[in-house]
């Protein structure tokens, strides 16, 4: 998979936002009638297999040296293939490089998939604001060598 930065305002982008927000609404872990809004303070990547993006994530930077990762989405139908391993891989290391060695993320309780692929990606779960539907996972990421 090639995985590069975008634009926030990128039509592929855009779709495979939209993709994740219907599926999101559909497991009752989101509104559904969202329309993308981009944010120019979010670092957006995209995956494109064979010229065609089906994979996407973003990270945000927040104080004190913490990302927030967001927006992880992979096409069903390119599942199971390690895609979306490797875009946290690119987020990760885009993050450190900009200075964030601490990433976090929040995710609805009925995303087991997900939650299951970021706990063996190295992140283990912190108390969450969110309510009771809502987990809160953060990993420390090593620091860069010079």
């Amino acid at each position: 998979m090639l995985i590069e930065s975008r634009s926030s305002l990128d039509p592929e982008l855009a779709a495979l936002v939209t993709a994740q927000q219907r599926e999101l609404a559909e497991a009752g872990a989101g509104t559904g009638d969202r329309i993308f809004e981009p944010h120019d303070d979010v670092a957006y990547l995209v995956g494109c297999v064979n010229g065609r993006a089906v994979a996407c994530g973003a990270w945000q930077a927040l104080s004190g040296g913490v990302a927030e990762l967001k927006r992880m989405y992979v096409r069903p139908a390119f599942r199971g293939r390690g895609l979306a391993r490797q875009m946290i891989v690119a987020i990760e290391e885009e993050a450190l490089a900009a200075g964030r060695p601490v990433i976090r993320l929040e995710i609805g309780t009925e995303m087991t998939a997900a939650i299951a692929l970021y706990q063996s990606s190295g992140y283990r779960q912190i108390p969450a604001p969110g309510g009771p539907h809502s987990l809160r996972f953060e990993k420390r990421l090593p620091a860069l060598v010079q």
